[in-house]
């Protein structure tokens, strides 16, 4: 599938863009990323996600909570790529989600293409529609809010 490239190529690790680590970082690399939104990608492994080990044993399967963090985490990573929040260490939390659908599974192996549209960026809200795709499949969508600031915001 032809995903959107955004006017900004990046290809950064989501480490050095995001305030999260493992295990809890689910941005491998930002792709691309401008004012309309952002592209990333994370590939799902045993060897990273230890959730797999008691979830749904034998048929291991991604929490769809994990895949709407790792949807958020790829928006924050195009904010933080960008300057939104100057030089500070980035914050943003998840403050409200909808119109969630899982379309398919996400199992271990898989690598999921996240599109973030920046619906609304308005410091301290940010509004984003997140897709996630499996190859050509679409395998999970939402809007989320999220509170977006710096630890000096308090």
């Amino acid at each position: 599938m032809e995903f959107p490239q955004f006017k900004e190529t990046f290809n950064k690790p989501g480490i050095e863009l995001l305030p999260h680590r493992p295990p809890f970082l689910f941005v491998d690399e930002l792709v691309s990323a401008d004012e309309t939104g952002s592209l990333g990608k994370y590939t799902y492994t045993e060897e990273k996600n230890d959730f797999f080990k008691g979830h749904f044993p034998g048929h291991p399967v991604v929490p769809g909570v994990v895949l709407i963090e790792t949807m958020a985490q790829t928006a924050g990573a195009g904010l933080v790529a960008r300057k939104i929040f100057g030089d500070g260490v980035p914050l943003f939390f998840l403050a409200h989600i909808d119109g969630v659908k899982f379309r398919r599974q996400v199992r271990p192996g898989d690598t999921l293409f996240t599109v973030a549209e920046n619906t609304k960026i308005r410091v301290p809200l940010g509004i984003f529609t997140l897709k996630g795709y499996v190859g050509d499949e679409l395998a999970v969508e939402a809007t989320v809010k999220c509170m977006l600031g710096t630890p000096k915001d308090k």
